[in-house]
């Protein structure tokens, strides 16, 4: 075994999960680039994982993988550079226990990010919204469920990985009915509900039977939904409502896009951005105005009702006539 492997098991078991005590979602996602880098290695040098060196590591090697990423993979850059992320944070590490490897690890280290152009959020409207919850067959089990799970995801705008680990005893339906997660960077809240949204619950929670540690969604043995199986059932609801709702055809949905339509909701019915943060457990308000007061045009139209034109006073249209008048009127 050479030096790489001992290092990538430290990296995980101290430095991960014990001294920075790293959220489950964190290691996940750091074991996945390490998993796709070594198999990628694994197929440029021919050696076996763990057999892999430093130098079968370098920067060649790291610039070469991140650019399969994005042309073999179809990884967007966003991806790229989470994966890179990663691999900083891997060879930091390594620097402190290996000195002698100090001049590849620099040039590793040295790689950017790569900059990319920020689109505008996707989101449901209204007609959407309901084309997309009348698409789980409620005749059946998984229906039912599917219903459940899409209405409190277009209500609360939870992350994915926040729905897929929401527990039986983490809502609450009586007086301040509430959901409670644990979302991004360990944070704790609450996110309240709605009186559609408790009564879907009601029914779903009856028929679920779950005790308080059991998974809310759960597969017909009783596991908790993983976040691609949540994935799959919003595109695959997604394609079945796009005959009553042809618009759908022109978006992709994610569970992320009904993350953005419960913010963008929420700030079309006049809630400050500050709450709407709050809301989707932001780490700051900035977050919300980049993605989503920027995104939707019916505010800018809002804010530019309240605007008078260069070189005129404010105040209401007054018709010169009376017939023009009587045509405003109408």
């Amino acid at each position: 075994m050479t030096a790489i492997a001992p290092t990538l098991e430290a990296f995980f078991t101290e430095r991960l999960m014990n001294q920075k005590q790293a959220s489950t979602h964190t290691v996940g996602a750091y074991r996945d680039t390490v998993r796709l880098l070594l198999g990628f290695a694994r197929q440029r040098t021919g050696k076996a994982p763990s057999q892999l060196d430093f130098a079968d590591l370098d920067v060649g090697v790291i610039a070469a993988f991140l650019d399969h990423l994005e042309r073999e993979r179809h990884n967007s850059v966003r991806t790229r550079n989470a994966r890179l992320a990663a691999i900083h944070s891997m060879y930091r590490f390594a620097a402190l226990a290996h000195p002698e490897h100090a001049e590849l690890i620099q040039r590793v280290l040295a790689i950017p990010t790569k900059r990319f152009d920020r689109t505008d959020v996707s989101f449901l409207d209204d007609d959407e919204i309901d084309a997309l919850l009348a698409a789980p067959d409620r005749s059946r089990w998984f229906g039912r469920r599917d219903h459940a799970l899409l209405v409190i995801a277009v209500q609360t705008g939870l992350r994915v990985s926040e729905l897929v680990g929401v527990r039986c005893g983490d809502i609450e339906l009586g007086r301040g009915a509430h959901v409670h997660c644990l979302g991004k960077g360990r944070k704790e809240r609450c996110t309240p509900l709605t009186a559609h949204t408790v009564s879907v619950l009601q029914v779903w929670t009856q028929e679920r039977r779950g005790g308080p540690d059991d998974p809310l969604f759960a597969t017909s043995r009783g596991r908790a939904l993983s976040t691609d199986a949540v994935a799959w059932q919003v595109a695959k609801h997604s394609a079945t409502a796009q005959s009553s709702c042809p618009t759908l055809a022109n978006k992709i949905v994610t569970p992320h896009t009904l993350r953005h339509t419960a913010a963008m909701t929420l700030l079309r019915s006049g809630v400050p951005p500050i709450v709407v943060a709050l809301w989707l457990g932001h780490e700051s308000v900035e977050t919300t105005d980049r993605f989503y007061v920027h995104a939707d045009l019916t505010i800018k139209e809002k804010a530019l009702a309240l605007t008078a034109p260069p070189g005129t006073r404010p105040g209401r249209y007054q018709a010169p006539d009376a017939l023009l008048a009587f045509l405003e009127r109408l």
